[in-house]
């Protein structure tokens, strides 16, 4: 199931994300982290050093192999390049599954171990020298866009993202592409008035969204969000002094963390869990194509010269029955760097 990590700059959505990350990995459930935030703190808060994390492959790096992997034999599409984020995938197209090998994974995706065993970490890379000034937020996501359109998860697998700050997320259709979305707020104004205004976006989407109250030291602090969010407050998080030892470079060992926060963590797996069941396919299938029609319409025809429109196939329906096209190998029997 694919969930996602929302807030404001300084909520700790980074820290909930990483939490829910170990505590996924502890029941040795597949999990694939993404760091979707432009300030790229995710890998730091697993646990990898600075300069590991720092040499993490991007995702917008290998664009053009993911969108030459991903086209596959889908007669509809004409070439990688008429590819653009929200391209849906068709008949032809390979498809991703989360726990598989793949020439993607093999490229953008990293072993990170915890505690309980090893998760897979991608990242969508920071801003360089030669972004300053001429490229946005959305142009470094669109790997991930298109990747989460192509992905065909279960139940009890988790794609796990920690997206960017604020309500950026809503300039691409990306929002939609979640099971369940968890909303970490402050118990501050600030913190409140991102809930708001995410809400209101997310409303007629169908967006399945969970207020995480986090910093909260008091029943003041609850009775505050419960005020503000009502029932979107699913838990709340306080002071930790596991937290505190992570972020200084030295967490203990998972299983110390305090119990309070271990049963928020579970209460917030709970609840994307049922949310995954209640997951409509033809819903998500429709969404995607809905968003590519507006990229198209709006900016993707004229960039890329083509009717892209026409790269829609009415007959698919993404779904847990699609079989992804076995990655090419190279002779040494690992997966080639695309697209075979």
């Amino acid at each position: 199931m694919k969930i996602a990590f929302v807030g404001k700059g300084g909520s700790g959505k980074t820290t909930l994300s990483s939490l829910f990350i170990r505590h996924l990995a502890a029941s040795q459930a597949p999990v694939l982290a993404i760091d979707a935030d432009i300030n790229q703190h995710l890998g730091p808060a697993l646990g990898l050093p600075e300069d590991e994390a720092a040499a993490l492959p991007a995702l917008g790096a290998h664009l053009p192999e993911i969108k030459e992997y991903l086209r596959g034999a889908n007669p509809l599409i004409r070439s990688a390049e008429t590819m653009i984020k929200t391209t849906p995938p068709g008949r032809g197209s390979r498809l991703l599954r989360l726990a598989e090998d793949n020439p993607v994974y093999a490229a953008c995706a990293r072993p990170v171990a915890l505690d309980h065993g090893d998760v897979r970490l991608m990242v969508t890379g920071p801003f360089n020298e030669s972004d300053l000034g001429v490229a946005c937020y959305h142009s470094k996501v669109g790997a991930v866009e298109l990747c989460l359109n192509h992905l065909v998860d279960g139940q009890h697998e988790y794609l796990v993202v920690d997206m960017t700050a604020g309500s950026d997320s809503f300039a691409s259709g990306m929002f939609t592409r979640f099971d369940m979305t968890f909303l970490v707020a402050e118990p501050t104004r600030k913190g409140v008035a991102v809930y708001r205004q995410y809400k209101e976006y997310a409303r007629d989407f169908g967006v399945n969204l969970a207020v995480i109250g986090n910093k909260v030291q008091g029943e003041d602090d609850v009775a505050f969000l419960r005020a503000e969010v009502g029932d979107d407050l699913l838990v709340t998080v306080g002071h930790s002094d596991w937290v505190r030892s992570m972020e200084k470079g030295r967490p203990p060992h998972f299983d110390l963390l305090e119990e309070p926060n271990r049963r928020s963590l579970h209460a917030m797996r709970e609840r994307a869990d049922a949310a995954y069941a209640r997951r409509d396919w033809k819903r998500y299938t429709r969404q995607m194509v809905e968003f590519h029609i507006k990229n198209a319409q709006s900016w993707g025809n004229e960039k890329t010269g083509a009717d892209l429109v026409a790269q829609i196939d009415p007959a698919f329906v993404l779904g847990e029955s699609g079989v992804p096209s076995e990655p090419s190998l190279s002779p040494q029997g690992t997966a080639s760097a695309f697209p075979g």
